[in-house]
């Protein structure tokens, strides 16, 4: 079965691992948001990409989230004594992704051929695609003025007000090779419990993305980020609400109006399942906390089940 995802980090990384333990990896294409890549000490960073990749590579580290598991920070260290900033956390390890990937870019190569063959190095079967080759960047309107992502999310810990959010450079982008192959060629279309706003929001941006989404002939499923009205985690309510987005599974729906076919929801949720059939969703009903590796292939499974063909 051809299954294509778009994803984000840290949930989607979860996800992805179940869906990989489920189907042969080389079946998937996964879809990365680049719009919180960011320039670290002169390194292009890709955290989405990155944590996606090492999740498929087996070397994430599970605990964080993010980064390579066994890491160490000593350059960090380093960098802090010298007077550089830190807020950005980047491992020793880490930073040969980083080195590789900003020496190929500058040699005049493309994102998506830098990304495939850092998988091809960490022996991941499935096929990352970045969103797109040219730079689009997530920024957040805050009282003070507008911050890059990663200014928000990690410098200030999302704990500013969130005014407006927008997709710099995004109008002019477009998909990165294979991006709307992948979608127009799959049996299903995941989008993984990621931020809609931060995560996913960015890849619809891309002009060609959100119309290839409509015309998908298999079914496109969702797993909502949200449980009982709060964030599984990160700032996700936050920025849903400075998008005039309810934070609930309805919201979630409306964010991806209007071509998803199914959300699968926490069992919490299920008063929401009469709404979102209003709105021509299915709701799916299943634990969408994933806690440990057998959670995350129990979803992957109900993500799976959920496929069959548009109504």
């Amino acid at each position: 079965m051809r299954l294509t995802a778009i994803a984000g980090g840290t949930g989607a990384a979860k996800l992805l691992r179940g869906l990989a333990a489920a189907v042969p990896r080389s079946s998937l294409t996964v879809i990365g948001n680049t719009g919180d890549d960011a320039e670290i000490w002169g390194l292009h960073v890709s955290p989405d990409l990155d944590t996606v990749m090492y999740a498929l590579a087996g070397r994430l580290d599970a605990a964080r989230g993010w980064g390579l598991a066994g890491e160490t920070f000593r350059c960090l260290e380093a960098m802090g004594d010298l007077g550089a900033e830190t807020w950005f956390n980047l491992g020793d390890r880490d930073l040969a992704t980083h080195l590789y990937r900003t020496r190929a870019l500058r040699e005049g190569r493309p994102l998506s051929a830098v990304t495939a063959e850092l998988c091809r190095r960490l022996s991941v079967a499935a096929r990352i695609l970045p969103m797109s080759d040219e730079p689009v960047r997530t920024r957040v309107r805050t009282p003070d003025g507008w911050l890059s992502f990663q200014e928000y999310f990690v410098r200030e810990k999302a704990q500013v007000q969130v005014l407006d959010v927008e997709y710099a450079g995004a109008p002019a982008a477009r998909p990165a090779p294979g991006v709307l192959e992948a979608i127009r060629a799959a049996e299903l279309v995941v989008v993984c419990p990621s931020n809609p706003v931060t995560s996913v929001g960015p890849v619809l941006a891309v002009p060609g993305i959100a119309e290839a989404l409509a015309a998908a002939r298999a079914r496109v499923v969702a797993v909502s980020p949200i449980v009982g009205g709060a964030a599984v985690s990160g700032p996700a309510g936050e920025l849903m609400r400075a998008r005039g987005l309810t934070v609930s599974a309805v919201g979630v729906a409306a964010a991806y109006a209007p071509w998803l076919a199914t959300l699968v929801m926490d069992r919490s949720d299920a008063p929401h399942a009469a709404e979102l059939a209003r709105r021509g969703v299915k709701a799916v009903l299943a634990d969408i906390l994933m806690t440990d590796r057998d959670r995350e292939i129990a979803l992957a499974r109900v993500v799976l089940d959920s496929r069959g063909p548009v109504d």
